[in-house]
């Protein structure tokens, strides 16, 4: 487990923290200053949760998540500037828990969401800008 969890201060991760491939858990819950996730984060391949509440400047997801095919747990909340999801989430198969409550800048959901069938828990509470959820629905 690494956790950065209130490390209001740090505006990028070490290129190091990719070479941790047997990590399970990794908590950025909080890094107010972070500016983007780097695209070795799909390094991380045994990671199985991965905590970005309050990534409060995180716009995008790097395509390179989609091989985290391990990841159980990923917590989105409060991303408030997270504008849409990489079409590589999808390729998360074991992925049981998706939070995205309060992403408010989130207008709609890929098709391939429905697609998740181990998803257990989807919060979508307080996604204001959320448009397009009908075809989520439909699956």
């Amino acid at each position: 487990m690494l956790d950065l969890n209130n490390y209001s201060s740090l505006q990028e991760l070490f290129t190091s923290i990719g070479q941790l491939i047997t990590l399970q858990k990794l908590d950025l819950n909080n890094c107010l200053s972070l500016q983007e996730l780097p695209t070795f984060i799909g390094q991380l391949i045994a990671l199985q949760m991965f905590d970005l509440n309050k990534f409060l400047r995180l716009q995008e997801l790097p395509t390179s998540i989609g091989q985290l095919t391990t990841l159980q747990k990923l917590d989105l909340k409060n991303c408030s500037s997270l504008q849409e999801l990489s079409t590589s989430i999808g390729q998360l198969s074991a992925l049981k828990n998706l939070n995205l409550s309060s992403c408010s800048k989130l207008q709609e959901l890929p098709t391939f969401i429905g697609q998740l069938t181990p998803l257990q828990m989807f919060d979508l509470n307080n996604c204001s800008s959320l448009q397009k959820l009908l075809h989520l629905l439909a699956n």
